[in-house]
């Protein structure tokens, strides 16, 4: 990650500059990766309400999990750093093509904000199914990306190796803050209710829940502390300097950087010298062993986490820089990469409705499709299935909705309105 931020960075080009053929054409090999994550995410969200008690329980503990349950939650970490990473790639390539830093700013502020709503509002309501306001917000990856890019939009004008300085000192530096940790409270607990400045310091860097106002007031849920996604959001608009390089070099510098995180990562894990709050140790057996070394902390991503996830994403780039893909199923995987936020509402209305019909096949209630969070806290709902069942859906619930994907790609490509872009 520190060779991306601090070698990625020539100068930028100005507005009206020719840039190279790759640079001015949609790269495949980008919308490809963000099409295998995007494919993951749908089996992590199909997981969580298909699979038995999938959405309280906790797939990575090796001490109850099974090898195919561990894989299958594992992999799936792969989506969030990558999706962060790509998105702040996208607008640092509109940099590339000429757009300048006032354009530039103001599509990250407007964008940002209209994903701080979209997560506010409509994914708030296809996520947990109702519109009781006292759950007033689930704070995800969307929220997430959104806030990030507006904290960008401020930085934009900063030259290219401040930029790689700022992501990397908070990438590299954010877990000196695990120190401050602020103790676990629910409605109802022992723990005194977060106030302002513990509500604060929640949006910042610790996963945890605070009650607008105080409680009784209406619940946030922070999963996703924003402090690190800065980081990831603007290493990826840093990043794009690279593709204004030759091709060869660039490929160099991927498969490098890759490489030299995944050292990185094993040195880190291995002595547990810094980079998660939670250090690995032996278990009784191989397998757990290895499930404990890999099972680093996501809510925030850990430098660790970030380092050990990335690695596929930055290979895969590497491999297939310059390559056109167009036509059977890595033509199908690079037209979801096309489309994320309208394939990322169609996923969670599949997983429900996959999570439905399991429950409803195998004769239990529904009722849990229709529960408030803190429900969940004090009587987990009794649906899902067996795990088999979540591939199986998986697989459906791509299949319905890649027609669709196709389509608004074709729309997209037909049209060049400003608006498309925010969708």
């Amino acid at each position: 990650m520190h060779a991306i931020m601090t070698t990625a960075v020539p100068t930028p080009i100005p507005m009206g500059t020719p840039v190279p053929v790759a640079a001015r054409l949609r790269l495949d090999a980008i919308d490809l990766v963000r099409g295998i994550v995007m494919i993951l995410m749908v089996l992590d969200h199909t997981r969580d309400f298909v699979h038995l008690g999938g959405i309280m329980s906790n797939p990575l503990d090796p001490a109850t999990t099974t090898i195919l349950l561990y894989v299958t939650r594992w992999v799936t970490h792969l989506c969030a750093p990558t999706f962060a990473l790509l998105a702040g790639l996208g607008v640092g390539l509109r940099r590339l093509r000429g757009a300048t830093a006032g354009e530039v700013s103001w599509f990250l502020l407007t964008r940002g904000l209209w994903l701080v709503v979209l997560e506010l509002t409509l994914f708030r309501v296809i996520i947990w199914w109702n519109v009781d306001l006292s759950l007033l917000a689930f704070l995800q990856v969307i929220w997430a990306i959104g806030a990030s890019m507006i904290v960008l939009s401020a930085l934009v004008r900063l030259p290219l190796p401040a930029l790689a300085a700022i992501a990397g000192v908070i990438l590299v530096g954010h877990n000196a803050l695990d120190a401050i940790r602020l103790p676990f409270w629910t409605p109802g607990s022992h723990v005194p209710a977060p106030g302002f400045g513990d509500a604060c310091w929640l949006l910042l860097h610790q996963f945890g829940l605070f009650a607008v106002g105080g409680w009784p007031g209406p619940l946030v849920v922070v999963q996703y502390p924003l402090l690190p996604w800065i980081g990831l959001v603007t290493a990826g608009y840093a990043m794009a300097a690279i593709y204004g390089w030759p091709a060869e070099r660039r490929r160099r510098m991927l498969a490098v950087t890759a490489l030299a995180m995944l050292a990185a990562f094993v040195a880190l894990r291995t002595f547990n010298v810094y980079g998660d709050p939670a250090d690995w140790a032996p278990q009784p057996t191989l397998v757990q062993s290895a499930m404990a070394f890999m099972n680093v902390q996501k809510y925030p991503p850990s430098l660790d986490y970030v380092l050990v996830t990335l690695v596929p994403a930055l290979l895969t780039l590497a491999a297939l820089d310059g390559r056109t893909i167009a036509g059977g199923f890595w033509g199908a995987v690079v037209t979801f990469g096309r489309v994320p936020l309208f394939f990322y509402v169609l996923q969670w209305c599949t997983a429900h409705l996959s999570g439905i019909v399991v429950t409803a096949v195998q004769g239990k209630s529904i009722d849990g499709y229709f529960k408030h969070l803190l429900d969940y806290f004090q009587h987990p709902p009794d649906f899902g299935g067996p795990l088999w069942t979540v591939y199986v859906c998986w697989i459906v619930s791509l299949l319905l909705i890649y027609p669709l994907c196709r389509w608004f790609a074709g729309v997209k490509a037909r049209h060049r309105e400003w608006w498309l872009s925010y969708l």
